[in-house]
């Protein structure tokens, strides 16, 4: 009776957060996780949970829980960093994010002694680089994706600086965010737990905004102002890590300071490649063949192994070899600039510029008509929508092009939908 008790709890917590656009694929190992981050009870709760925010006057409701029990428990599970915990005019509301990025990477953000975090960076490491499920779904379903690259301000030249646009700078991201914390890197965190990890900074993956404010106030983040920040974004340079943030304009809730060999976005961009799961940056390297003479220090340095050594085709020296650049794996990241001393590798504007969603809402939605999960988005049975959150959402779609908005429609079934997508067309 416990074990069908058991599998129960879980399985409807699976459930739950494969509702959301980045769910996490069933498995066995996922289970093993999950009980370890959630007790059976915790479990049965949070399946329960709608997508959109919620207070605790609605989760006590839901839960037929009285409000002081309610809330200890959300404070227990926003203080282990399951949920996220806003206030919001001076009201306390919570949220499940999804696991990434999320709670699987928040349960690694800090040393900690409640959890075997060696056991559970063991299961991370099975469920996203052995059985690869979990990782292909979250980078390379649906056209839109979860993260973008910054490019490397330093690499900029005067010329193209002025084609960068604010939210496509790290700096801007941190000089206008309402709050800001860096906490422990989770790849490089977990692949130390196998005795994998590079020697990069440990210490230096950024969070913004209310995510940050959550994090910092249950000890999970450490909070800093804009100068220690921007001098971890140069640390971040000067080690040739990458800047892989959300793929937003506006309200950018993390940056993480990326290397090749732990970090999971880097990993998935070269086993997935062809599938694009990493937006680019708007920039593309540029190598100039008379400057460089093949020392092969981009091609080291390049986290994603777009670039190479080719014949220079030079008959006086046969042997030479030239840096080449793989324009559909390269992210535009710019780190192959920094480390070319002879200046050969210059960044140029990529023909067409890369589309990146306004804000959180606008990439969920988009996400859920793409993975065919939109419906989850309107019809939340937990908490019923309001007619402010409904009309957010559907903001989103009538923005969209026509063929999304079809793909929406033919989704929701909704004669409702349908109406509001014809109107806006006519």
């Amino acid at each position: 009776m416990a074990h069908t008790t058991l599998k129960t709890a879980y399985s409807s917590l699976v459930d739950r957060l494969n509702r959301f656009p980045q769910g996490a694929p069933p498995s066995k190992l996922l289970f093993k996780i999950l009980k370890m981050l959630f007790s059976e009870h915790e479990a049965r709760l949070v399946a329960l949970m709608p997508i959109k925010p919620f207070t605790a006057e609605q989760a006590s409701k839901i839960w037929k829980m009285d409000l002081p029990g309610t809330r200890k428990v959300l404070d227990e599970l926003a203080g282990r960093a399951i949920l996220v915990d806003m206030e919001q005019n001076g009201q306390s509301t919570y949220a499940l994010p999804p696991p990434m990025a999320g709670f699987f990477e928040f349960s690694l953000m800090r040393v900690r002694d409640d959890i075997d975090q060696k056991v559970l960076s063991e299961l991370f490491y099975q469920y996203m680089n052995v059985e690869e499920d979990f990782i292909r779904d979250l980078f390379t379903r649906g056209e839109t994706r979860l993260g973008r690259t910054f490019v490397n301000e330093p690499a900029l030249s005067m010329e193209n600086a002025l084609h960068v646009l604010d939210y496509e700078r790290a700096t801007n991201v941190i000089i206008n965010a309402s709050h800001r914390a860096v906490g422990i890197c989770y790849c490089r965190h977990k692949m130390d737990h196998l005795g994998k990890a590079c020697d990069a900074p440990r210490e230096i993956c950024m969070t913004f905004n209310t995510s940050a404010a959550s994090l910092v106030r249950h000890g999970h983040a450490r909070s800093v102002g804009e100068t220690e920040c921007l001098d971890l974004l140069q640390e971040a340079y000067e080690h040739n890590l990458v800047q892989f943030g959300e793929n937003v304009r506006e309200g950018v809730n993390f940056i993480c300071n990326c290397c090749g060999c732990c970090c999971e976005a880097m990993i998935a961009s070269r086993r997935f490649a062809v599938l694009n799961p990493i937006h680019t940056s708007n920039f593309l390297p540029e190598v100039t063949g008379i400057e460089c003479n093949g020392c092969g220090k981009c091609v080291s340095a390049c986290p994603v192994e777009a670039m190479l050594l080719v014949s220079a085709n030079n008959p006086k020296k046969p042997k030479m070899k030239v840096a080449r650049v793989d324009e559909e794996l390269c992210l535009g990241c710019g780190v192959c600039v920094r480390t070319c001393s002879k200046d050969s590798v210059q960044l140029r504007s990529r023909p067409k510029r890369i589309i990146t969603p306004l804000n959180g809402t606008h990439r969920l939605v988009v996400m859920a008509i793409e993975r065919g999960v939109f419906q989850n988005l309107i019809f939340d049975n937990r908490v019923l929508w309001s007619h402010r959150a409904l009309a957010a959402v559907l903001g989103v779609i009538l923005k969209l092009p026509p063929v999304k908005q079809i793909m929406a429609t033919q989704q929701v079934k909704s004669r409702y939908m349908e109406t509001l997508v014809r109107r806006r067309a006519s």
